[in-house]
């Protein structure tokens, strides 16, 4: 109980004085313990009914349903105190914060940030066009207890660009309409701003390939510099390129200098050309010592104009490609920071799973 205090006044004291802000500062709270606590799902009309059991606090549901999709509480602020309050947030001298982003099926048809969105990991007997909200995340991955762990740090909702033209109810906040950004765009803020947080700390951006390119690079890279990097999967079809070489001091070539080297092919060719020469690496995996085959090579990619290192990883006749722009990762490291990303993907799951999903009726708070 102790541990819970001093973790919960600090987020109060973000809210106002007036009676108002003294109300929503103690829901909320109140309403993170009946999260925490394991009675039921954290569906908002369980979590009403929680307050009340728990807690004794009598409030009408529909004012707590307002409470619950606020979007006047100080979300920024309190982000900033979370983080503040993760101990030993670095992993290796660094962030491994994790990227991607999910959708939320709902059934209402009034809640912000929903839409018909395409399910490519839609089942058979699912509909490939589930009403729903597409939140793009970001969590810390750290080692908990000897196994990786996701805490979350942040989220935005992305709506088409054409909900947003059209100016439909779900993409409005107070009666406005809410301004378009790219997922990348708001993957790049999210990460610029807990960058930011950590002045000086070395971040590394763990996602699939969707994020993984120059719309997310080259942002971030701009706003916080060569602290940031980005471990992600190669496509397939990526042409390679070998490093420039470093002309001679007594070179007379004239014209400027070459920024790629030759033309490796594509990466399914490397893979076929070095297999031969991978070795047995001990990694641990998904919370086992496990040993793979892998080959590195550093090379040149033209989606990032920058150098990368990229590992492929055999097994029987598969493989797969990872990339990152931190040269001073080791292959096992490449390896395990990219398992750990799929603890972002099982966090997904568990949220949606505590939030009821589509059995809840209101939306989630609004970051």
């Amino acid at each position: 109980m102790f541990i819970l205090r001093d973790l919960l006044r600090p987020l109060q004291a973000h809210f106002s004085e007036t009676d108002l802000g003294r109300e929503r500062a103690s829901l909320f709270v109140y309403t993170l313990l009946a999260v925490i606590v394991p009675f039921t799902s954290s569906m908002s009309s369980n979590l009403w009914r929680a307050l009340a059991t728990l807690f004794g606090i009598e409030i009408k549901q529909k004012r707590f349903y307002t409470f619950m999709a606020s979007s006047t509480l100080p979300w920024q602020k309190l982000w900033s105190t979370l983080w503040g309050l993760i101990p030993s947030p670095t992993t290796d001298g660094r962030l491994l914060v994790g990227l991607d982003d999910f959708i939320n099926p709902k059934v209402g048809k009034h809640i912000f940030g929903c839409e018909s969105i395409f399910d490519h990991a839609a089942k058979a007997n699912q509909s490939a066009y589930p009403w729903a909200q597409n939140v793009v995340s970001i969590g810390l991955l750290k080692p908990v207890k000897g196994r990786w762990a996701c805490l979350f740090l942040g989220f935005r909702f992305y709506l088409p660009n054409k909900t947003i033209a059209e100016q439909k109810a779900t993409a409005k906040i107070k009666g406005q309409v809410v301004s378009f950004q790219t997922k990348l765009a708001q993957a790049a803020e999210l990460l610029i701003a807990v960058a930011a947080y950590f002045a000086s700390v070395p971040m590394l951006a763990v996602t699939d390939s969707w994020f993984g390119n120059q719309g997310l690079w080259k942002p971030v890279r701009q706003a916080i510099g060569k602290r940031f990097h980005l471990l992600s999967r190669l496509r397939s079809n990526q042409i390679l390129y070998e490093l420039p070489k470093t002309p001679s001091s007594d070179s007379k070539t004239r014209g400027r200098r070459c920024q790629y080297g030759r033309r490796l092919g594509t990466v399914t060719d490397r893979a076929h050309a070095l297999r031969q020469q991978a070795a047995a690496y001990q990694v641990k995996l998904y919370g086992k010592a496990r040993e793979v085959l892998a080959v590195e090579q550093t090379v040149m990619l033209k989606t990032l104009k920058c150098p990368v290192k990229v590992v492929w990883v055999f097994r029987k006749t598969q493989w797969v490609a990872l990339f990152t722009t931190d040269l001073d990762l080791s292959v096992t490291q490449i390896i395990e920071y990219y398992g750990a990303r799929w603890k972002i993907e099982s966090g997904f799951k568990e949220l949606k799973q505590d939030i009821g999903s589509q059995k809840a009726s209101v939306g989630m708070p609004r970051p």
